[in-house]
């Protein structure tokens, strides 16, 4: 694959990725180098709410129009906030390539950011806050966050209903003028298309004007909490843990031991949890690993009366791995996770995203070197982490009252 990838930076600052596929097919997305992390506490939710607000009609288009060029083309549209990256999308036969680069151009130069729009939408979002609220595993993963992190991190990507009561027009506007520029930007496309009028389409599109993002100050901790709540009969729990930054090869480390814990049916907790004790359905974990904080999460739906079992069974594994783990076991789980990986590469889309990821933290090609890290991964920083992770944790359960 990485003989088939391109970037370039443009005079202005915008960054262009490219991987070549074959299938007439293309992913392409045109992200800001700008998220939740670069939040004060005051403002929380304005990110996500200009992702909201540029899908609301542009000078040139309705919300309608900008649908419907995606969609009766054949294209999907959406668009993402995350902590480190917003980002809008879509995924088009590659002979409508032109039609979806010039609709997210379109989206990220030219909003309205109609005042009526703004209030209909500040009350959709206030929906989507109940929404996660109200849905007891959802809300698990947020809360996790209150327990990891100090100040910016420690909120939602959604924000709260004071900070989005907050947000009027200029606040929209103000930052969107100062992040929306192109040395913020990056135009990432997986597919069948030709470079160089990539390369044309960008450099006819976006101006010179230079802009910044607002860096935030966030603290990391540990912390547990039980939390209780009338009318649900399931006790989600969500046990984090820090793990070396995406800079540190030792994160690759961290990403195996996620997958040896808690990742897929033949992990160890799965085995234990669910198949050997029966203590739950779902048994799952992940890792959320970049340069400015990085985390690995195991989620377990359990019965209230089993949360301190579980609990102790999670730890046991962590201080098994830490004292017993052989070769044998981690060179399986490398070639799981390499293997996994190939998989993933099938899509287009989430290439697109990973290739996004990691030009936002780094460079793109680290895309590329993820299975030669994986490969590199030493057995004692798999057992050092998992012998930190029993020591240093975050713990946090959503249990009926």
């Amino acid at each position: 694959m990485k003989e088939n990838f391109k970037k370039k930076v443009l005079e202005n600052g915008l960054t262009i990725l490219f991987e070549k596929r074959d299938l007439p097919i293309a992913s392409m997305a045109i992200a800001v180098k700008n998220g939740a992390i670069n939040e004060s506490l005051e403002e929380k939710g304005i990110s996500h709410f200009i992702e909201h607000m540029l899908y609301k009609g542009t000078s040139t288009r309705t919300n309608k129009e900008i649908a419907e060029e995606i969609e009766k083309n054949g294209g999907e549209l959406n668009g993402f906030t995350s902590e480190l990256v917003t980002a809008y999308w879509c995924k088009m036969p590659s002979n409508h390539l032109n039609v979806g680069l010039e609709v997210l151009a379109d989206l990220v130069k030219n909003p309205l950011f109609d005042e009526k729009e703004i209030e209909k939408e500040r009350n959709v979002i206030f929906e989507e806050i109940k929404m996660y609220h109200d849905n007891p595993k959802m809300h698990a993963f947020h809360e996790i966050e209150k327990n990891l992190f100090s100040g910016s991190l420690s909120v939602s990507i959604l924000g709260t209903k004071n900070t989005m009561k907050s947000l009027d027009k200029e606040k929209l506007v103000k930052r969107f003028e100062r992040t929306y520029t192109p040395n913020n930007m990056i135009v990432c496309i997986v597919g069948d298309a030709d470079f160089n009028e990539i390369v044309k389409f960008a450099q006819k599109n976006f101006g010179i004007k230079k802009g910044s993002v607002p860096k935030q100050k966030f603290g990391f901790k540990n912390s547990s909490r039980i939390e209780t709540r009338k009318g649900i009969d399931q006790a989600n729990i969500l046990f984090a843990y820090h793990v070396p930054l995406l800079k540190n090869k030792k994160s690759y480390a961290a990403r195996v031991l996620s997958t040896m814990i808690a990742e897929g049916m033949s992990s160890r907790l799965f085995s234990e949890i669910r198949e050997k004790r029966n203590l739950a359905y779902a048994v799952k974990g992940d890792s959320d690993i970049n340069n400015s904080f990085a985390f690995n999460y195991i989620y377990v739906g359990t019965t209230k009366d089993k949360v301190k079992k579980v609990k102790e069974l999670i730890l046991n594994e962590f201080k098994d791995i830490s004292e017993n783990l052989v070769e044998d076991e981690l060179n399986q789980v490398k070639e799981q996770i390499k293997g996994n990986h190939r998989i993933g590469l099938e899509d287009s889309q989430q290439q697109m995203v990973n290739l996004l990821y990691a030009e936002t933290n780094a460079k793109a090609e680290l895309v590329y070197d993820f299975e030669e890290n994986i490969s590199n991964v030493r057995l004692e920083d798999v057992k050092e982490i998992a012998k930190k992770a029993y020591k240093e944790y975050s713990f946090f359960a959503l249990v009926p009252e």
